[in-house]
Formats: C-alpha cells, sequence, structure tokens
C-alpha cells in the first residue's frame, strides 16, 4: 500500500474521545512487544509512534489516520509486571471498552516476540479476541533476533502454544523489514473483504 500520510489523531483514554469511525485495525500485544515499532515500519516513518525500551510506556488507546482513509489503533501492552495492580486494571477495562463497543473495528492483529514461548496472558488474549468474533491474526515479531535455522522451529512453537491450527501467522523484522509486504497485503485483504478497496481508490486518483 502506497502510504500519502500518517498522523497521530488521538491517545484516547475513554469511549468519548475515540475519534470518527473509518475502519480500524488494532494491535494489541505484551509490553515490549514491538508494536510501535511495526507502527512505524508500515507507514515507513522513524518516529510516528514513540518506541521505548520501557515495557509499559503505552497507557493509552492511540488512534493513528493513515492516509486519511483508515485508522490503526496501538493499545496498552499487557503483562507489564512492575505496573500496578489498580493500573493493569484500568488498561483491562479500556482495552475491553474499545474491542467490545466499537463497530468500525475490522480485526485485531496480535503481536507475539518470535523468541518466547506465549505467556499466558498471550494465551487468555488470543482466545478472548477469537470468542469476541475477530479471526485474531498473529503477528511474530523480531524475526532478526534468531537465527534463520531458528525460525521454523520457534514459530512451530508459537502455533502450537496458542493452538492456532491453520489461522494466519505472519512472521516480520521491523530492522530489516522482512515480512513488510505481506503484513500490508494482509491488512488490504480484510479491507476488500469489508468493502474498503482502499488501493483501488487510489489507483483511480
Amino acid at each position: 500500500m502506497k502510504i500519502k500520510s500518517a498522523e497521530i489523531v488521538i491517545s484516547a483514554v475513554k469511549r468519548e474521545q475515540y475519534p470518527e469511525e473509518i475502519p480500524e485495525i488494532a494491535l494489541c500485544g505484551r509490553s515490549n512487544v514491538g508494536k510501535s515499532s511495526v507502527i512505524n515500519m508500515l507507514v515507513n516513518m522513524k518516529k510516528l509512534a514513540r518506541t521505548s525500551s520501557s515495557p509499559g510506556k503505552t497507557q493509552t488507546l492511540n488512534f493513528y489516520n493513515i492516509n486519511k482513509q483508515f485508522h490503526i489503533v496501538d493499545l496498552p501492552g499487557y503483562g507489564y509486571a512492575r505496573a500496578s495492580k489498580t493500573n493493569k486494571e484500568q488498561w483491562g477495562k479500556m482495552i475491553e471498552t474499545y474491542l467490545t463497543n466499537r463497530p468500525n473495528l475490522l480485526e485485531i492483529l496480535q503481536l507475539i516476540d518470535i523468541r518466547h514461548k506465549p505467556s499466558e496472558q498471550d494465551k487468555l488474549m488470543y482466545e478472548w479476541v477469537k470468542s469476541i468474533g475477530f479471526k485474531n491474526i498473529v503477528i511474530v515479531t523480531k524475526l532478526d533476533k534468531i537465527t534463520r535455522s531458528q525460525r521454523q522451529k520457534h514459530l512451530n512453537m508459537i502455533r502450537n502454544e496458542l493452538k492456532m491450527g491453520d489461522n494466519l501467522l505472519i512472521p516480520i523484522s521491523s530492522e530489516s523489514r522482512e515480512g513488510k509486504e505481506a503484513l500490508w497485503e494482509i491488512i488490504s485483504n480484510i479491507f476488500k473483504v469489508n468493502g474498503h478497496d482502499f488501493e483501488g481508490e487510489n489507483n483511480k486518483k
């Protein structure tokens, strides 16, 4: 997909702050899994989404407007051990409110770090997202952090731990950009099957 513009619209904490209802794709995952880096890679910008070496930095719903056509939404990271119980409860409610009350949300992409076995929170999120009607496509991040010979073993481990069956699993690296085109193809197909052919619209202009 050709990126003409990308900007953050709002960092929301409650429903009344959500921006206009245009098609949306949401990213969820553990703290420090690389959601911000994936967003920056997709839109060819280094600092649109702020990255941090400190996990738990994203504590709001961050809405990014792409090409003035759709949103990519970065959800607060879960599983941050040092966060207080109160903060964890607030983030959980924030995520649940968004995922169950946003009619223009087309799909959720769950990010998993290829280096680690999916945590119990990863498994719970995967099952919960499926239970509310989404396919929950899994994006495996940090592909560059392991050797090529280890890749298939780790991908199989993630698929088995999450009991994914034949569901989509896309390995990517924000550093090398490997997998970027495959991820955009998945996102474009999500829009198309929901009646939004943004690439076709761009070609007509």
